[in-house]
């Protein structure tokens, strides 16, 4: 049984990145229509951006109290386990989507349950469990807003070892006494973290440096504070053979074995293109997709097939991939009434995905970074000069934690004096970030931000202190 419908714009996803398209391409009038297979809301309310720091934050408050004389004296336990997994829960409203479909309907966009694919030009057959099948016609657009999936390293027996991804390190309902994590990028550092002070004896399995592609000050300082909190931490590792039988045995290149009770792999993600029916437009099946700042997808005719977020081979950040629904959302709304300025920096560019992509890990202590490393910047061919400060020499860091550490940097791209890449680790630091994130989008000279005065003493005035140390 099927049905067909006519609407003006049809987005496969209702992640955080598919409902924000939905929501600015219909605040002129259009209709549109969401697909979700799974739960409204997606990856980051459910198993990514939100439990994950529900998971980390209780920690990150033990530790902080532990660091202030008078506070540390009345900290006598340890985490609650229980309580801060039940918290958690509360996050993801225990898997429950209905207050994010409510907020569908209150916004005026339909949601339609089931599996899509484009069936041709402008068609999405949608697929639902009950066996029927509704065949859309979008008049403007179709969205592809369908995330990614983690990659399991081809590694022997791994994936017969039924092992954790992101989701079961989320959703899990107890804490595992021995936990292997495969990887040292954000998730894996992050989970790391989270478990081990949640009680979890863990060891962590990277083959090159923890955060590669940040500074390399900031894998550094993290890898220390794993250290601190117990972390087996093994550099240049690799497993030859997993298996399981009750528990998780590993094996290793250097001939040692691991025994685990889980095992994470953390190693990356995968854009969702393989089964969505892009070989019914002229595409790849399960190839990768190019869009342009607008979000136009690149080798399909007429101005209607768009992609946004992970699937889009764009940033893999979910604030970042909101950003560029908002500016693909406000593109087909106005290309519905005619043609679009989208040159950069305009309302329909996504033109900080090349300048200004700001990133928190929310690890103890925090990395937040936005713009260029300097080692990027260099490979631009920029006139580089890079500032570095010990936040712990800031007042307003002493009075955070005894014996702060942390360290900020400034990328400084010496012939416009333009800031053009920031970072920086410690304790509480991320919401220094869009200050830096301001200053980069809006190239600010360093001599008017040296008019900018930090409050004191507030962490901030590391921002004086980075300009002084460059010369002003």
């Amino acid at each position: 049984m099927s049905a067909e419908r006519e609407v003006d714009v049809v987005v496969v996803g209702a992640g955080a990145v598919g409902e924000n398209v939905a929501d600015r391409a219909s605040r002129t009038g259009l209709d549109v229509v969401v697909v979700e297979k799974e739960l409204v809301g997606g990856e980051c309310s459910y198993w990514a951006c939100m439990p994950s720091k529900a998971l980390l934050r209780p920690g990150q408050v033990l530790a902080a109290a532990r660091r202030l004389p008078g506070a540390a004296e009345a900290v006598t336990g340890t985490l609650d386990a229980e309580q801060v997994l039940r918290r958690r829960t509360s996050f993801t409203s225990d898997w429950d989507d209905s207050g994010q479909v409510s907020w569908l309907e209150s916004a005026g966009l339909s949601l339609i349950r089931g599996t899509a694919r484009l069936s041709g030009p402008r068609r999405v057959e949608v697929a639902g469990a009950d066996g029927a099948t509704t065949v859309l016609t979008a008049r403007q657009a179709v969205v592809l807003s369908t995330g990614s999936v983690p990659v399991v390293p081809d590694v022997p027996g791994l994936a017969d070892a039924s092992p954790w991804t992101s989701r079961e390190a989320t959703s899990a309902k107890s804490v595992p006494g021995r936990l292997v994590v495969l990887g040292g990028g954000v998730v894996a550092v992050e989970m790391a973290q989270a478990w081990a002070r949640l009680g979890s004896q863990v060891t962590m399995l990277v083959r090159g440096g923890l955060l590669r592609g940040q500074e390399d000050f900031a894998g550094e300082l993290v890898a220390a504070a794993l250290r601190e909190d117990g972390v087996d931490l093994r550099l240049g590792a690799e497993p030859t053979r997993v298996s399981r039988d009750g528990s998780v045995r590993v094996e290793l290149a250097d001939g040692s074995v691991l025994e685990a009770d889980e095992f994470l792999v953390a190693t990356g993600r995968r854009p969702v293109t393989s089964g969505i029916g892009l070989d019914t437009v002229g595409l790849q099946d399960g190839g990768s997709l190019t869009v342009d700042d607008s979000g136009l997808v690149a080798g399909v005719e007429g101005e209607w097939l768009y992609a946004t977020g992970d699937v889009s081979g764009r940033v893999r950040l979910t604030h970042q991939g909101k950003y560029d629904a908002r500016i693909t959302g406000d593109a087909i709304a106005a290309r519905a009434a005619g043609p679009v300025d989208a040159s950069p920096w305009s309302k329909f560019a996504a033109t900080a995905d090349h300048a200004a992509v700001p990133q928190v890990v929310f690890t103890d202590p925090e990395v937040a970074q936005v713009g260029l490393t300097a080692a990027q910047a260099r490979e631009k061919g920029l006139d580089v000069r890079v500032v570095d400060y010990e936040i712990g020499d800031v007042a307003g860091a002493s009075v955070l934690a005894d014996g702060y550490t942390g360290t900020a940097r400034m990328v400084v791209d010496e012939q416009r004096r333009v800031i053009v890449g920031m970072t920086f680790v410690g304790q509480e630091v991320a919401e220094l970030l869009h200050s830096a994130t301001i200053a980069i989008v809006g190239e600010v000279p360093l001599e008017r931000l040296w008019h900018a005065v930090p409050s004191y003493p507030t962490v901030s005035e590391v921002w004086l202190r980075l300009l002084e140390t460059y010369g002003l």
